[in-house]
């Protein structure tokens, strides 16, 4: 098998579009965070509400067109918020439970744990089909 197979195969299973997408709009949260605050030097709150808002946007309409295969539409677009939304609850739920481990534990388990959860329930309902 070589490299090219591989990587096509990869391609066809839905969790690695998500995950690959996922860690994309990671990077343009930081990304578009950090230049907010290198360019405007203003607040981390402004800041890290422009990079959501972006990887939000892109997000969304990379799960919906290539993941998912829906076309955009306002109902999904707030469930999915909804469920990304919920998801930051459950982070910040889960990491106060886990009083135990060290930060770092923490953030690997909600990094690990959460993207299969929220993977789950927008194929389930975000996503379902009719």
């Amino acid at each position: 098998m070589n490299i090219n197979t591989i990587i096509v195969n990869l391609y066809q299973n839905k969790l690695i579009r998500y995950a690959l997408i996922g860690g994309s709009s990671t990077l343009i949260h930081l990304g578009i965070a950090f230049l907010w605050l290198y360019t405007v030097n203003s607040s981390l709150f402004f800041a890290n509400t422009a990079g959501f808002s972006v990887a939000f946007i892109f997000s969304y309409t990379v799960q919906s067109r290539y993941v998912f295969l829906h076309p955009l539409s306002p109902l999904k677009a707030f469930r999915y918020f909804l469920v990304q939304f919920g998801a930051l609850l459950a982070a910040l739920i889960l990491s106060a439970m886990l009083v135990g481990y060290n930060s770092y534990i923490k953030t690997l388990i909600v990094v690990i744990l959460l993207p299969l959860i929220t993977f789950v329930i927008h194929k389930l309902w975000t996503f379902r089909h009719h």
